[in-house]
């Protein structure tokens, strides 16, 4: 029912900005709530961190898609998508704004100079034209090109899984899960391409061959009957 997808994507977006209202209520000290002693390296992290969950949550679509059978995952992949690039922008905001009091020299020293800055800024430019092209309108007019572009969010997610592993100086164990997980995330999509693949190369000789089509498949139950 229409009302009831459009209610639950209200439901989805309203949840997907708790932690922008978090991190905002406590820079301003609301309800009692506070970022800590740094609240600028805290407004930093905390959006970094939930730019990259999003990313996260994005490729998990997929695997949740084929596990469910459902298509009711991909209606939500486009907004976690879009919230990924939003926790970033604000990230870059906090860092150029805050963290550099707005002197763009700084940052471009930063740029240069520092690797785990560089692989940030390199990520967030690669967002930029998938958000840009994140409507139907330009999926359909850009056909096969809009899937080889959107496939840049797996080298986006890598790029920003090193620039949280950079980033981190002693205690690893927090970028680590987010690399198991991604390494775990990008071996599924691989798996399934390996298998599609083999499957087009099997159906060719039968598409060739009508006899093959079922020649075959009494050969293997044959095979593997008892």
């Amino acid at each position: 029912m229409l009302w009831l997808r459009r209610a639950l994507k209200t439901v989805v977006f309203l949840v997907c900005l708790v932690p922008a209202l978090r991190l905002a209520a406590g820079a301003a000290g609301l309800g009692g709530m506070s970022l800590g002693a740094d609240p600028v390296a805290a407004l930093l992290h905390g959006c970094g961190r939930w730019g990259l969950n999003f990313l996260m949550f994005t490729l998990c679509v997929t695997p949740l898609k084929d596990l469910s059978g459902s298509l009711w995952p991909l209606r939500f992949r486009r907004m976690l998508g879009l919230f990924a690039f939003f926790y970033l922008v604000l990230h870059l905001a906090v860092y150029i704004l805050l963290d550099q009091s707005g002197r763009l020299g700084a940052v471009w020293q930063d740029i240069v100079k520092r690797p785990y800055i560089t692989i940030g800024m390199l990520a967030l430019l690669l967002m930029v034209p998938l958000a840009a092209t994140s409507t139907a309108r330009a999926m359909r007019r850009m056909g096969r090109r809009w899937t080889a572009l959107h496939r840049l969010i797996y080298v986006i997610a890598i790029l920003g899984v090193w620039h949280f592993w950079w980033q981190v100086k002693r205690d690893i164990r927090e970028p680590v899960l987010y690399a198991a997980g991604l390494a775990v995330l990008l071996g599924y999509r691989m798996l399934k391409r390996r298998r599609q693949t083999a499957r087009v190369s099997a159906a060719r000789p039968a598409a060739r061959d009508p006899t093959a089509a079922t020649i075959v498949p009494s050969l293997a139950s044959r095979c593997t009957d008892p």
